[in-house]
C-alpha cells in the first residue's frame, strides 16, 4: 500500500478539538455496524478497487447507505469518495487517464458547488487514481478537470472528492517513494508528472491545498451532530 491514511483531515480535527476513532481496514478493524455510534463519517484512500471483492467493502456500502438514511454527514477521498458513489447508485470504472501528481480543478458553476468551496473558480489539487466514479442519482457535480470530468460530488451534506486534498509532505514523499514503479509504469499518460515534479515547491503547494480542505471540512463539520 502506498500508505494512505487521514493525513491533514486529522490535524484539522484535532485543530477543532473533534474526538475520532481511526478504523484501520487494512489493519484488520472490522467495519463498523451500527452508523447511530458516529456524528460524522469520512472515507479515505486506498489501492484497491471497489469493484474487488473485498468483504469490508459490501459492509463500506451498507453503511454509507444507512448514513444518508440517517442524516450522518459523509466525506470520501478518492476511494472514499468512489465508495459513496456506488453505494448510493453511481458506477465506477476505469478513467480515460492515469492521473498521479498535482493538477487544476475546475469548481462547477452551481450553488451547491459554492456551498462547500465558496466562490473560488478552481484550484491545484493532488491526484492518484486510475478509476473513477459517476455521479450518483440526486447528486450534483461539484469539481472537474481536463483529464478528469467527476472530480467531486455533493448530496446535501454528503461530500465525495475524486481528488485528495487531505496530502501532508510526509504522505506526498511516501507515496512517491513506494509508488515509484507505478508513476514509471503509467509514464505515458500526460496526467502522471515525475517524482522530482510532485515534490517541487511542494511547502507552498501543500499551504494552498490546505486552505482549500479547511472550506470543505468546515462545511462538513456543519452537518455534524451536537451531543
Amino acid at each position: 500500500m502506498r500508505g494512505e491514511g487521514p493525513g491533514y483531515f486529522a490535524t484539522y480535527l484535532e485543530q477543532h478539538s473533534i474526538a475520532y476513532r481511526l478504523i484501520a481496514i487494512d489493519a484488520g478493524d472490522a467495519v463498523p455496524r451500527d452508523v447511530r455510534n458516529f456524528s460524522g463519517l469520512v472515507f479515505m484512500g486506498g489501492p484497491m478497487s471497489v469493484n474487488d471483492d473485498l468483504p469490508w467493502i459490501g459492509q463500506s456500502l451498507e453503511l454509507i447507505r444507512d448514513a444518508v438514511r440517517s442524516d450522518v454527514p459523509l466525506l470520501g477521498h478518492c476511494l472514499g469518495g468512489q465508495l459513496m458513489a456506488k453505494a448510493l447508485g453511481g458506477k465506477v470504472g476505469a478513467n480515460r487517464r492515469k492521473e498521479i501528481g498535482w493538477g487544476q480543478v475546475r469548481v462547477e458553476d452551481n450553488e451547491v458547488a459554492r456551498s462547500w468551496l465558496g466562490e473560488q473558480p478552481a484550484f491545484e489539487s493532488f491526484h492518484w487514481h486510475g478509476e473513477t466514479f459517476s455521479i450518483p442519482p440526486g447528486g450534483t457535480r461539484v469539481l472537474s478537470n481536463e483529464h478528469c470530468v467527476n472530480q467531486g460530488f455533493a448530496i446535501g451534506k454528503h461530500l465525495g472528492l475524486q481528488c485528495h486534498v487531505e496530502m501532508t509532505e510526509e504522505m506526498v514523499r511516501l507515496w512517491c517513494e513506494n509508488g515509484r514503479a507505478e508513476i514509471e509504469a503509467s509514464s505515458s499518460s500526460p496526467a502522471v508528472q515525475a517524482p522530482t515534479e510532485i515534490v517541487r515547491n511542494l511547502e507552498p503547494r501543500l499551504a494552498a491545498l490546505h486552505r482549500v480542505a479547511d472550506r470543505i471540512y468546515d462545511r462538513w463539520r456543519e452537518g455534524l451532530a451536537r451531543g
